[in-house]
């Protein structure tokens, strides 16, 4: 979402072209395949550990956090890995989305006309407020050390990522809708 934006805004006449079928694909198998490694990863990871005492997982998901708690096994190296490939799987994508944001903002700010800026800042300010939230709460839960929250604080913001941004993703992008907004409207204000 945010290289359409970046390739929208800036690169405006090039649109076509980076935005073609084939970089689409590209694009979102990259982020597919990317979340299937780490996944397999983890679980094999995990898997090679020893579990004793109690079987049930403290969350709402099988987290691999939640998981290691349970384990009797020294669990240190495991979270170590879990944090240098959170650098790789949150960290990267998230520099890499604000990097095309400081570019998007220079671009808008570069728009002599204020309705033609305007128009440009909420087109990009519903997306950097999901990523915003949404790599603050990933960030928060696997880039601190494990003692750092408890497990109820740790659910919540699980379920602000797993949870309530999906919710709100629907919200958000047809809020600039018109047709929405005045649907929306007549429908609060039916006499």
């Amino acid at each position: 979402m945010a290289y359409d934006r970046f390739a929208a805004i800036c690169k405006p006449l090039h649109y076509p072209l980076l935005m073609n079928k084939k970089n689409c694909v590209l694009l979102a198998a990259s982020s597919w395949i990317t979340g299937i490694v780490d996944a397999i990863t983890l679980v094999d990871l995990i898997s090679h550990y020893s579990f004793c005492g109690s079987n049930e997982i403290n969350h709402f998901f099988c987290d691999p956090n939640a998981l290691l708690k349970l384990s009797c096994s020294d669990t240190h190296d495991l979270e170590i890995i879990i944090l240098s490939e959170g650098v790789f799987v949150a960290v990267a994508p998230f520099l890499l989305t604000l990097l095309s944001y400081i570019f998007i903002i220079v671009a808008i700010l570069k728009i002599r006309s204020s309705e033609g800026r305007n128009k440009a800042f909420s087109t990009c300010s519903s997306h950097l407020t999901i990523v915003l939230i949404f790599y603050g709460t990933v960030t928060v839960v696997y880039m601190s050390p494990s003692s750092m929250f408890t497990p109820e604080q740790d659910k919540m913001f699980a379920l602000l990522y797993t949870v309530l941004i999906p919710m709100l993703n629907p919200l958000i992008y047809s809020m600039r809708n018109k047709e929405v907004k005045n649907a929306l409207r007549n429908l609060m204000f039916r006499k």
